[in-house]
C-alpha cells in the first residue's frame, strides 16, 4: 500500500520517515518529496508497505499523532492525476 505522509518537519529525512514506519511491519520505498527549483524539502513524503495489514496498522497507529515534532496527517495514497500540458506562451 502506498501511505502520505504530510505535515512533516521540513528536516524530516527518507531514512526517519522508514524508521518509524519500520514498527509497523516492512517498509519498501520511504521518500521525502522535494521542491524541484530550491531541493528543499515540501514537508510531506511517501511511504510503501507491502502488507496492507500492516499498512493499515500503521495509519491508524500515526495518523494525527506527533512525528518528528508536528501533527502527522498519514492516510492511503490517492492515484497520481495525470499532469496537464502547459503552454508557457502565454
Amino acid at each position: 500500500m502506498n501511505i502520505y505522509v504530510g505535515n512533516l518537519p521540513y528536516s524530516t529525512t527518507p531514512d526517519d520517515l522508514r524508521e518509524v514506519f519500520e514498527a509497523f511491519g516492512e517498509v519498501a520505498a520511504a521518500r521525502i518529496v522535494n521542491d524541484r527549483e530550491t531541493g528543499r524539502a515540501k514537508g510531506f513524503g511517501f511511504v510503501e508497505m507491502p502488507n496492507n495489514e500492516e499498512a493499515q496498522k500503521a495509519i491508524e497507529a500515526l495518523n494525527g499523532n506527533d512525528i518528528g515534532g508536528r501533527k502527522a496527517v498519514v492516510n492511503e495514497a490517492r492515484p497520481r492525476e495525470p499532469r496537464q500540458f502547459r503552454d508557457k506562451r502565454n
